[in-house]
């Protein structure tokens, strides 16, 4: 006999039914990919962690009302986006000030080590506007579709993508080394 392995859709179905084991298994496999989406909005890891626990409980108490089990990444990810923007709206702008101290380098050529790289991708995220870092995370880390994009954020595709397009151009500046920025010599 061959076992295929439970798809996600089977695992909502038996979870709005109120199978909660099938509900466990949901979260095992999207606990981390939500957790990561939040650490990058808020930048703080402990209120990612409480955030993602809102956001898991939230979930759970609303997942009869999802209508589509193929919509349900987008439908998360929704919640997620609106816990994280209820606690970025609650904090001090002060709060907000990069915390990182970590200076951008003068060059990032070739010699990098991949945590300097990491660093530098963090601090280059930071500068971006927290609509234009959600639109990298959302696309480049979490993978999302356009359209599915349009949904978390609730806004139209074409603010999706420019916002997205825009951040890529503003990061591909501030990532690339000094002789590629075009400085004559």
């Amino acid at each position: 006999m061959i076992f295929r392995e439970v798809e996600d859709r089977d695992l909502i179905l038996k979870a709005q039914r109120g199978d909660v084991d099938a509900y466990n298994l949901l979260v095992s496999r999207w606990e981390k990919r939500v957790f990561n989406y939040l650490l990058r909005l808020v930048r703080n890891r402990e209120d990612a962690l409480d955030l993602c626990q809102d956001v898991l409980l939230k979930v759970y108490q609303n997942l009869r009302k999802l209508e589509d089990p193929a919509r349900f990444a987008p439908w998360m990810y929704r919640i997620a986006h609106n816990e994280a923007y209820s606690l970025l709206r609650k904090k001090k702008p002060e709060d907000d000030l990069e915390t990182s101290g970590y200076e951008m380098p003068n060059s990032m050529g070739g010699g990098m080590l991949p945590v300097e790289t990491a660093l530098a991708v963090d601090a280059a995220l930071r500068r971006l506007t927290e609509e234009q870092r959600e639109a990298v995370v959302l696309k480049v880390y979490q993978g999302f579709k356009f359209e599915e994009m349009s949904e978390i954020l609730g806004c139209p595709l074409s603010t999706v993508k420019s916002r997205l397009y825009t951040a890529l151009e503003l990061l591909k500046d501030t990532l690339a080394p000094v002789g590629i920025r075009g400085s004559a010599s």
